[in-house]
């Protein structure tokens, strides 16, 4: 049995969950989410929680188990809670700038780097910081990726885009190793 995939999952208050035909349906006051559910994996409703359960022990539906479950769960908190992604801006004239429905790096390239704003995601900046936001998990970690990507902090300096969390491994550069030999 999966550890992950047999813990119910609690409906907090405020919030409601519909199955219907191999989808469940979780309202809270943030929003919407809906999950499609796999053929092996039923979820069932029993109070105030979620049960997910397996039809079979074959590899491929025990690997579903745990995913559904977590799924469910990260839909749930982001419909109560919702996430955020914190991006910090490091470097001399780097900046970034929110227009609309599009971001705008100046990022040391020859021209400014546009990408749009994944629907359902919210992004506001904070001197030179960008806080992604939403309901969805995947949306969220997926623009602050796309964001990142453009510009990734580099080992030297230090330069790029990062998570606030993230650590940068710092290399000695060329001329701090010829002076230590």
């Amino acid at each position: 049995m999966s550890k992950i995939g047999k813990m119910p999952i609690s409906l907090p208050s405020g919030t409601q969950a519909a199955i219907s035909g191999g989808q469940v349906i979780i309202k809270g006051s943030k929003g919407e989410l809906s999950i499609a559910i796999p053929d092996r994996i039923t979820v069932e409703q029993k109070d105030a929680e979620l049960l997910v359960k397996r039809l079979s022990d074959d590899k491929p539906t025990r690997s579903l188990h745990g995913l559904v479950r977590s799924l469910l769960a990260n839909n749930l908190r982001g419909v109560t809670d919702g996430f955020s992604r914190t991006l910090e801006i490091t470097g001399v004239g780097f900046k970034a700038e929110v227009r609309g429905s599009q971001i705008v790096l100046n990022v040391g390239f020859s021209h400014p780097v546009v990408l749009d704003i994944i629907d359902g995601v919210e992004v506001k900046q904070d001197k030179n910081q960008l806080i992604i936001s939403g309901i969805d998990k995947q949306r969220v970690g997926h623009m602050a990726a796309l964001i990142r990507a453009v510009k990734k902090p580099e080992p030297y300096k230090g330069k790029g885009i990062r998570y606030s969390d993230e650590m940068v491994r710092r290399k000695a550069g060329k001329a701090a190793k010829t002076a230590s030999s």
